[in-house]
């Protein structure tokens, strides 16, 4: 649960390097054949000739990885999802994934536009006193939703879900193993604590925004925070 505002990770771009396919060392230019047309000679004068195998990276690998991606998630869920699976779908090299997309969760991102990434989001939400995780756990998921771009991919999600089993087990699992459980581990508390967070947020994010109840749907960030962040807080901290 990222906005722009607080910890997104950008996805590695396709236009910040070339492809590992497309930056092979030690190849020779290549030369006119006779008919006019340019052929490839490799070391030695040999002429070039391709492999059979997976293609290289083309101008729109990205996206064909990020729909094979989409196409994979749906039928398998997170979990079961895999990097190969994903780039023998696509037609192209595991390695040309991992150039795109630094991890599974990053490539989950991507496919469902999510504005947010765990990679870079949990770092910023622990850093800092632990006494004070829930005002920053708070204020940032309140950030992010009032951007209407980052919050209506999120919704669009739910609703989808609503309706699509595979994807409710999808998004669960994503939300559990990438993000929940690495949260909980990292401050030592069982999940369910940070569950309950969640759900809280949530839920204020829902009746906020989809339900629109007054006086919620008005109040500003700052108030909300001051109300909500302690009872986070108590979820994190648990009994006394």
């Amino acid at each position: 649960m990222t906005g722009q505002s607080l910890g997104e990770q950008p996805l590695a771009d396709s236009q910040a390097g070339r492809p590992l396919a497309e930056s092979q060392a030690g190849q020779s230019p290549g030369k006119r054949s006779p008919g006019g047309g340019e052929r490839s000679v490799g070391e030695g004068g040999a002429e070039g000739r391709r492999r059979p195998g997976r293609r290289p990276g083309s101008a729109d690998t990205r996206g064909e990885i990020l729909s094979a991606a989409r196409e994979t998630f749906a039928e398998k869920g997170f979990d079961k999802a895999t990097v190969r699976g994903i780039a023998r779908r696509a037609g192209v090299d595991p390695a040309l994934v991992h150039h795109y997309f630094a991890s599974k969760e990053g490539m989950f991102v991507a496919a469902m536009e999510l504005p947010i990434n765990p990679e870079n989001v949990i770092p910023t939400l622990l850093a800092g006193p632990r006494e004070e995780v829930g005002e920053r756990l708070t204020r940032f998921v309140l950030t992010m939703t009032s951007e209407a771009s980052a919050r209506q991919p999120v919704l669009a999600l739910v609703r989808t879900a609503m309706t699509n089993e595979r994807m409710v087990v999808t998004i669960r699992e994503f939300m559990t193993h990438a993000l929940l459980d690495r949260v909980a581990g990292a401050l030592g508390i069982p999940t369910i604590r940070m569950e309950l967070a969640f759900a809280q947020l949530f839920g204020t994010v829902l009746v906020r925004y989809v339900l629109q109840l007054e006086p919620l749907a008005s109040v500003g960030i700052e108030e909300l925070v001051e109300l909500l962040a302690p009872v986070i807080q108590r979820h994190i901290d648990g009994p006394s």
